[in-house]
């Protein structure tokens, strides 16, 4: 599965009402760490067709980023049922995130 683009707009359909688990990255076009995690989220993605991953742009999302308290990117929280339940900041090996994911 492809990684979604998500917004304001589709977050609630997107992330809260998804029937799967949802991986959001929260990230910034200027951030280099979040360039370098950015490959690893497109991986996970193919590898884990049963989750839906996202990337919110937090420059163009920033009610999204405070409404998750999201103080440093990149960020990935994982929602399940509509909540939060497992979170990581900063660049983290993949083995990392995938433990995440379990």
């Amino acid at each position: 599965m492809s990684v979604v683009s998500i917004n304001g707009g589709n977050f609630e359909q997107t992330v809260l009402k998804s029937n799967s688990p949802v991986l959001v990255d929260f990230w910034a076009s200027w951030c280099g760490p979040c360039k370098m995690l950015s490959p690893v989220v497109e991986q996970l993605a193919v590898e884990h067709p049963e989750i839906t991953v996202g990337k919110i742009n937090v420059d163009e999302n920033p009610e999204l980023a405070r409404r998750f308290q999201i103080m440093g990117i990149p960020a990935l929280l994982l929602f399940k049922n509509g909540a939060p339940v497992a979170s990581s900041v900063g660049v983290k090996p993949k083995a990392a995130l995938e433990a995440m994911l379990r």
